[in-house]
């Protein structure tokens, strides 16, 4: 009797906006060394993420595939998640979700507009939220899946002249905090990761002085890197976290 052959396992499927930044591009390749099937979001880069793209699935053998989401365009998430399901997830609903898109804008308050205030806070908190209630059902529905929230230590301790930045970071805190608190009996995890002064091109526009002034501070003397944030994400999204929930990791060399 011929034995019927087992289905081919399915990688499980990971969601990433902002993947073409220094901090998603590094969690992206964290999760691909994972086995995980990348939807891998962009806004602005799209090139940049197709690179990505091409690379991780040659290199780790995964699905990796670019999909168009524009956090600060809120009635265009769910339209963005159900493509990301139909072409990297092949049907497959995200077992993770990574909200790391974001924006920053640094400047005195009284001088944003409201039209950049309601863009950043959009992008940086709104979005993500909308975000994540689309993903929730099928995770619920599975009793299983990991959200890990990309924040910042502004949005622990407040940065000047990052006010409206700080805000959406605090309100994304926040928002990890009570909503791990109402899925966990469901057997969802909800993490966040709080980075410090990471060595990306958000940070570009630093002086060599300033730079330089700026690691003096930090414990550990040195900037933080991308991959650093992306070793957190790993372990969060890994199953020895899986008795953690509702936490805020920080990385950032003991700078706060």
């Amino acid at each position: 009797m011929t034995p019927t052959p087992t289905p081919e396992k399915q990688n499980a499927l990971a969601l990433i906006t902002g993947a073409g930044g220094g901090i998603g591009s590094a969690i992206s390749r964290a999760l691909a060394a994972r086995n995980f099937d990348l939807a891998l979001g962009w806004a602005h880069n799209e090139e940049a993420v197709r690179t990505l793209a091409a690379e991780l699935s040659a290199e780790f053998g995964v699905n990796a595939c670019p999909v168009r989401i524009d956090l600060s365009d809120v009635a265009g998430i769910s339209e963005a998640c159900e493509s990301a399901v139909r072409t990297a997830g092949r049907g497959r609903e995200p077992n993770v979700l990574i909200n790391n898109g974001g924006s920053a804008h640094i400047g005195l308050f009284q001088l944003m507009t409201e039209a950049e205030l309601l863009r950043l806070m959009n992008t940086d908190l709104i979005g993500a939220m909308v975000l994540t209630k689309c993903v929730l059902p099928a995770m619920i529905r599975r009793q299983s899946g990991r959200i890990v929230n990309i924040a910042s230590v502004w949005g622990e301790v407040g940065g000047s002249c990052e006010a409206a930045y700080s805000a959406a970071k605090a309100g994304l805190i926040g928002f990890t905090r009570a909503l791990a608190r109402e899925v966990a009996p469901s057997g969802v995890r909800v993490n966040c990761v709080s980075p410090g002064f990471i060595d990306t091109p958000m940070n570009g526009q630093l002086t060599p002085d300033e730079r330089r002034e700026l690691i003096e501070q930090i414990p550990c003397s040195r900037a933080g890197t991308p991959e650093d944030v992306a070793a957190a994400v790993s372990f969060l999204v890994s199953e020895d976290a899986d008795y953690v929930c509702g936490q805020v990791l920080r990385v950032d060399g003991g700078w706060v």
